[in-house]
């Protein structure tokens, strides 16, 4: 499989599907959302989003398959190579009109992730790697931050949509970064908040129920930019686990502090 080919073609899909969620953005209602739950909304963008993004992908290579938000096609085996797919991270970000979303491309077999394309519809950042092959943001190669205090740390998370019932340890986790790390933020995009760990940005990102479309692209635009990720208790079931922890050189402290509450 060429990587660099292929990943060159994903970047063209995602730059086609951004610049159609941005004409979308400039004439689009709020009576067209939809609701998945009370606070995790969805919109025609992103279906036709993902519409267009899937019937490109295929063109690529029909036989491979499809894990995508929307569920506009059949998924695929978690186990199996599969295009993983968020059309539009952020919709909620983009549903009231604040510009901070993007669109998470990444080809993955079973949890090895082998290109990942985080495109950032409203600056036009292409954050783009493959397995082996470094990442980039645009034309330019991008790493890890090389802070190594934890004190100095500023780390990026996001808030769960449902099981609120490990909100009590979230929210501990939450009150002992803010008095220990130059502070914390939280923007809405996790494919966003990964790809900054991966250009040195962010010291870190963590965030518990996500899906595998949510990260996929970012955990292998750190990896490549030579961060580390684990899940929660410091394994690798994150891709499809749903709890994540990336970061640069201060991940490992990182870790030891979310795993004092969780």
């Amino acid at each position: 499989m060429d990587l660099k080919s292929i990943v060159e073609q994903v970047q063209g899909i995602a730059k086609e599907a951004g610049e159609f969620i941005a004409n979308e953005a400039l004439k689009f209602k709020t009576n067209s959302i939809e609701y998945k739950d009370i606070n995790n909304v969805v919109s025609y963008v992103d279906k036709e989003a993902e519409n267009l993004i899937v019937t490109r992908l295929k063109a690529i290579n029909p036989e491979i398959c499809f894990i995508t938000e929307e569920g506009t096609v059949a998924t695929g085996d978690q186990d199996g190579l599969n295009w993983i797919i968020d059309p539009l991270d952020g919709t909620a970000n983009f549903v009231h009109g604040l510009p901070h979303y993007s669109v998470s491309l990444a080809l993955a077999e079973g949890k090895d992730v082998l290109i990942g394309v985080v495109y950032n519809i409203c600056t036009h950042d292409m954050f783009w790697a493959t397995k082996g092959g470094g990442a980039f943001r645009n034309d330019s190669a991008i790493k890890v931050s090389d802070n190594h205090t934890f004190g100095q740390s500023l780390f990026a998370t996001g808030f769960p949509y449902y099981k609120f019932e490990e909100m009590e340890k979230y929210i501990q986790i939450l009150e002992s970064l803010m008095q220990k790390t130059h502070g914390l933020r939280r923007f809405g995009s996790a494919a966003l908040d990964l790809a900054y760990v991966a250009a040195g940005m962010y010291d870190g990102f963590f965030e518990y129920n996500l899906n595998s479309w949510d990260m996929a692209a970012g955990v292998l635009l750190v990896t490549e930019a030579g961060g580390k990720v684990t899940d929660f208790s410091g394994g690798d079931n994150y891709l499809f686990g749903g709890d994540i922890i990336a970061g640069s050189a201060v991940q490992t402290e990182l870790l030891a502090e979310i795993k004092r509450f969780w």
